[in-house]
């Protein structure tokens, strides 16, 4: 018959192995509280160093360009790049000192959990950096739209231009996310889909409402040869001098008035040529 164990011995042993473990890790707790209280000490004043430099080299001024966008005004937020970078230098230092500690704990989870942090922190930066950078590139593309539709007294240049910086921007914040290591594919696909309907969809709209315009643009072509300035035609009822004739339309001078005509109705209506002005 197998003997019973002594519960007596068994209790004094695991309690034994209780007190062992404890007083070996109080050590622990203690170095690894030293090290994070010595971490926090170094981050801030890193931290602080690092907000007081950039802001005498002038670096702000970047994020005061960023703070004019129109978008960034209605979030009715102030970027402060100084403060930022500043910030997430004392969290970077921070997270690599609690990495430290855990280590000296030696609970390999939590060690495993916070080193995951620190490896994401520099791609989480790099993603910022290029999700600045492209905010700054959409809004100098919207602003050069812009001053070219102005140029060209296009009545839709604040539409076109936001059409732009939307675009681009959509494409900077997809570029952004997939530098920090976020999935994107959903993202691209839907906004390949949403662009080609777009795209597709303003093809056929502005087709058929240039249809016209594009008549008589090629009409120009073939009658630039056959109509002179000083020329006296008759279309339909209406006879008088050409006095004008540009890439849309011919002005006839009728009189007292003047009557321009869309350069489509030459060839679509008959016109009566004559040599010499009719006299007033």
């Amino acid at each position: 018959m197998k003997q019973l164990p002594d519960l007596a011995e068994v209790v004094r042993n695991t309690f034994q192995n209780l007190i062992n473990q404890f007083v070996e890790f109080v050590p622990r707790i203690f170095g690894s509280m030293l090290i994070l209280l010595i971490g926090i000490a170094i981050a801030r004043l890193t931290a602080y160093i690092i907000q007081r430099v950039l802001g005498r080299v002038g670096f702000d001024k970047i994020g005061n360009r960023l703070n004019e966008i129109n978008i960034i005004k209605q979030l009715k937020t102030e970027i402060k790049l100084s403060e930022i970078i500043a910030k997430v230098l004392y969290y970077y230092i921070l997270l690599m000192f609690i990495t430290a500690a855990t280590e000296t704990l030696g609970v390999a989870a939590i060690t495993e959990m916070v080193s995951s942090l620190v490896n994401f922190i520099p791609k989480l930066i790099v993603a910022a950096i290029m999700l600045q950078v492209g905010v700054l590139l959409a809004d100098a593309l919207r602003g050069a739209v812009l001053s070219v539709c102005q140029s060209f007294n296009i009545a839709s240049g604040r539409l076109l231009s936001m059409i732009v910086f939307v675009f681009f921007l959509i494409i900077t914040v997809i570029s952004a996310l997939g530098q920090a290591g976020i999935n994107t594919e959903l993202l691209e696909s839907s906004f390949n889909l949403i662009i080609g309907g777009v795209i597709f969809a303003f093809a056929i709209g502005y087709g058929i409402a240039s249809r016209d315009i594009m008549a008589n643009i090629l009409s120009s072509f073939y009658t630039k040869n056959k109509y002179r300035e000083g020329q006296t035609i008759q279309i339909d009822d209406t006879m008088g001098e050409i006095i004008k004739i540009d890439t849309l339309s011919l002005t006839l001078r009728t009189g007292e008035t003047t009557t321009v005509i869309p350069l489509q109705s030459l060839q679509t209506k008959k016109v009566e040529v004559f040599e010499n002005p009719v006299a007033s």
